[in-house]
């Protein structure tokens, strides 16, 4: 019974896959809703290294404020709930080759040809003879030829609106981002995230991805052509137990 049940987990799994995608046939992906970032179940507040407090710089009868570019309030985001634009321009090409050959040869040879004056009970022990001094002989070959080689080129231009979820106790600020688009029955899906300082804040209040720190952007998409190139449920069933 044990194994029947573990044989039937797999085909659970597949018609509950098959019967969220019979549920949708005809149908685009949906779209999110837009909600709060920190309503979501899986989201949880940011805690990094902080440096020591200090006191603020005292700035008496100065008509410039402190941390603004500008006489007049600064437009650029700083509390929770202010926006910020995210540049995101990835072009990455990495190219490695490698190539290792290795080659051994191995001869041993021993033998006893008198011992303790037992090379006269030789034929007794081996009728069919035997040369006392070929007692072992042994041979081996190996050799190893290995080739790789990664070859990758990544292009990525995006620009994506993201919230400020939290103020960090040193004044770093806490981004998150989600973009979605669909055109027929295609969704693309962004979402950003991450840590900057605001004085990185350009001051058309934009800000470019590798000034983030703990970076997370994931781009991405679902719907019919995304589904004719992921291989079938069974097919990845199939890598992941078969152990050949």
């Amino acid at each position: 019974m044990r194994r029947l049940l573990l044989m039937m987990m797999p085909l659970a799994t597949i018609a509950c896959s098959g019967a969220e995608r019979l549920s949708r046939l005809g149908d685009p992906p949906e779209m999110a809703s837009v909600t709060n970032p920190t309503s979501d179940p899986r989201w949880r507040p940011v805690s990094m290294p902080m440096p020591n407090p200090q006191d603020p710089p005292l700035a008496n009868n100065s008509l410039w404020r402190p941390g603004s570019r500008t006489f007049l309030r600064d437009q650029r985001a700083a509390t929770v709930g202010d926006l910020v634009t995210v540049l995101v321009s990835v072009a990455d090409e990495a190219e490695l080759e490698n190539r290792t050959i290795r080659s051994r040869d191995n001869s041993e040879g021993m033998g006893i040809p008198q011992m303790l004056g037992l090379q006269a009970s030789y034929g007794r022990l081996f009728p069919a003879g035997i040369d006392p001094s070929r007692l072992v002989e042994a041979n081996s070959t190996s050799g190893v030829n290995g080739t790789g080689q990664i070859r990758r080129n990544e292009t990525v231009t995006l620009r994506v609106a993201a919230t400020v979820t939290q103020v960090l106790p040193n004044g770093n600020l806490v981004l998150m981002g989600r973009q979605q688009m669909r055109v027929n029955s295609e969704l693309r899906d962004l979402t950003i995230g991450g840590v900057i300082r605001p004085q990185d804040i350009a001051s058309d209040n934009t800000i470019r991805h590798d000034r983030l720190a703990e970076a997370r952007i994931s781009y991405g998409g679902r719907g019919t052509i995304s589904d004719v190139q992921r291989p079938r449920t069974g097919q990845e069933l199939l890598d992941i137990i078969l152990p050949f």
